[in-house]
């Protein structure tokens, strides 16, 4: 007697191996936005080694930090058009040379100007991956998963926000500290920068295995190409899926800065506006400042420099530890409910830090003096802070980025608001040492908490849920 397989059977494992592509190639393209958060995390251990190298003033330093996000604004605006032209992959490809280029440079850097250029220059890779992968991975995935899909770009955001703080934390124990000499007669401080090239090699082998979105290709006009991919990322009907997209793309019209406009006239589509202000929200709230200067935070604070680098690290295991809680969350309470919930929880945890700190006495060397109790509680709404900040802001904006606008604006949209991601973050992290030296750590978080306050009102009245829509419904 013959037996036969059972259609289930079958269509269970097509659709596994579907899945099981679909993971893979998202995650090639997340590895960009683990590279973001490395280059991103990387200057945090090296502010004071930097300041010493260049001789830097406070306002020096702070563009040393800052330099990078005006490339990266540069790189996200470009990034979308682009990669409308020329594709998502092509585009992703030079990003990972743009990383390795910016990494050796910055390592090799003997004064300011020096190491400026190249951070300007690696921010072009940062603000192109920022648009990139969000992009990419929304328009593999399938709607049911796309929410879980699309938080890789954060949760490899965080990944590499850890790598670059667990990096700094090894490379400055073995040698003693930043600015010293740890290998070949050369400065611990270089050596983390160059620790970079690992998975910007990585990224660059990488993308040339996955495929190109075949959302793009439709709007290329390359069906058949667009079919084939189809076929492997879905089990869905492909000549369904081929139309509806062409429908979402009015005709055979290519993606243009244009399309952002209300047809006859000069204002900009509340949606892209909506995204705008996303962006700067997420940055505003002062994430990046505990990134970015985590250690000088913390010695300002009154701990050392080794001990700050370790608080990083343990900041860096708890943006991981709530990303996943996202990842959990995403597509099952949806992307409002969870913006809320980090708001409320953000406006509480710094209103409670800009209370210690403002509370804080000064020791002798003008440093903040606090109590082992008072240290301990600012550690904890610290990570607090972080917690509902990595739950909800941190990877939700990066899902709602990538599929709340339609497919014929969608990059440009993207680039748009990203590019206003890094002027924000621009603006946060420059004006941070310039409110350090002049209103103190209680004004700067007072000020942040004031932006997760406002956040609130924002995400309640203006921010629509898009959980389980399709693309092309949007």
């Amino acid at each position: 007697m013959t037996t036969h397989t059972p259609p289930s059977h079958s269509a269970n494992t097509a659709e596994n191996s579907s899945l099981f592509y679909v993971i893979f190639i998202s995650a090639v393209a997340a590895i960009g936005g683990f590279l973001f958060g490395f280059d991103s995390g990387v200057i945090n251990g090296t502010v004071s080694a930097l300041g010493n190298a260049f001789t830097s003033s406070s306002v020096a330093t702070g563009f040393n930090v800052a330099s990078v996000l005006l490339g990266c604004a540069v790189g996200a605006l470009a990034a979308g058009p682009l990669a409308d032209k020329f594709g998502r992959r092509a585009i992703m490809i030079i990003t990972a040379i743009i990383f390795a280029i910016s990494a050796f440079g910055s390592g090799i850097s003997e004064s300011s100007a020096e190491f400026i250029f190249y951070r300007l220059f690696g921010g072009l890779g940062i603000g192109a991956a920022s648009v990139l992968a969000p992009a990419y991975i929304a328009e593999v995935a399938p709607p049911a998963l796309r929410g879980r899909l699309a938080t890789l770009q954060q949760l490899a955001i965080v990944l590499g926000l850890f790598a670059a703080f667990l990096s700094n934390y090894l490379i400055a124990d073995a040698a003693g500290s930043a600015q010293n000499i740890l290998m070949l007669d050369i400065a611990a401080w270089r050596w983390m920068f160059w620790a970079e090239l690992v998975p910007a090699i990585l990224f660059l082998v990488g993308v040339l295995f996955i495929p190109e979105s075949p959302r793009y290709l439709v709007a290329q006009g390359k069906v058949a190409d667009a079919k084939t991919v189809f076929s492997k990322i879905s089990n869905d009907n492909v000549a369904a899926q081929i139309s509806d997209v062409k429908s979402s793309l009015q005709s055979d019209k290519k993606p243009s800065i244009r399309d952002l406009f209300i047809d006859g006239s000069k204002k900009v589509h509340p949606i892209v506006w909506a995204g705008v202000a996303l962006s700067v929200f997420q940055q505003f709230v002062g994430i990046n400042v505990v990134f970015y200067y985590g250690s000088e935070l913390w010695q300002a604070a009154g701990f050392d420099e080794s001990q700050s680098l370790f608080i990083n690290v343990l900041a860096g295991t708890t943006n991981i530890v709530s990303t996943f809680i996202a990842i959990a969350l995403v597509d099952k309470i949806g992307r409002k409910p969870l913006l809320l919930v980090g708001s409320v929880g953000m406006f509480i945890s710094l209103s409670a830090l800009t209370y210690i700190f403002g509370s804080a006495g000064l020791d002798e060397a003008g440093k903040l003096a606090l109590s082992d109790n008072m240290g301990t509680f600012a550690l904890i709404m610290a990570n607090l802070f972080v917690v509902f900040f990595g739950l909800s802001w941190g990877p939700v904006v990066w899902v709602l980025l990538g599929e709340m606008f339609n497919n014929r604006i969608r990059g440009a949209a993207l680039a748009v608001a990203a590019s206003a991601q890094w002027i924000a973050n621009f603006a946060i992290t420059m004006t941070f040492p310039i409110m350090l030296a002049n209103i103190g750590l209680a004004g700067a978080y007072g000020f942040y908490a004031l932006s997760a306050l406002i956040s609130i009102f924002f995400v309640a009245k203006y921010i629509t849920e898009t959980r389980g829509k399709t693309l092309e419904s949007m």
